[in-house]
């Protein structure tokens, strides 16, 4: 069977908290179940803006990515956050990345959004061949500063 690319639904819970573990290992983070329980609940709000899509294959998810539009200063639009995109070991290299940014590009479209963006770990060298095809790098450097404490 082809590949699909669809919007999560709540019958896919069992099958994307795996994919989700496997992303947060990934980039050696922690999430506490708490919160995943709440980012599973946002995906499913139609009131949040958090939009997520799943790629299927043979009625196996593959891998999934997580999207918001938000406004910014420098566009009436707003723009299109990429925060998540994971796909499955087993699946890499097999077009499925493509596939959820192109998804999530043409989402974005339909929202007017002007750019779709996301971030990377510099040594996320597989993936970054990838983006570096798709897309443009911004030259940017990521910051980050933890709330509540001094500089």
């Amino acid at each position: 069977m082809p590949l699909t690319i669809r919007p999560v639904q709540n019958e896919d819970h069992t099958a994307w908290l795996p994919l989700w573990h496997a992303y947060i290992a990934f980039y050696k983070g922690s999430v506490s179940d708490a919160q995943t329980a709440l980012t599973w609940q946002r995906i499913l709000d139609p009131a949040h803006p958090l939009q997520a899509w799943v790629a299927e294959q043979d009625g196996v998810l593959l891998g999934f990515t997580h999207a918001f539009i938000h406004p910014s200063t420098w566009s009436d639009a707003g723009y299109c956050y990429l925060e998540d995109l994971f796909v499955s070991q087993t699946a890499r290299g097999q077009g499925v990345a493509r596939q959820l940014i192109e998804t999530c590009a043409a989402w974005a479209k339909t929202q007017r959004a002007d750019q779709l963006y996301w971030l990377t770990q510099e040594d996320n060298h597989t993936a970054r061949q990838l983006y570096d095809r798709v897309a443009q790098r911004s030259g940017f450097i990521h910051y980050k500063h933890a709330v509540g404490s001094c500089v």
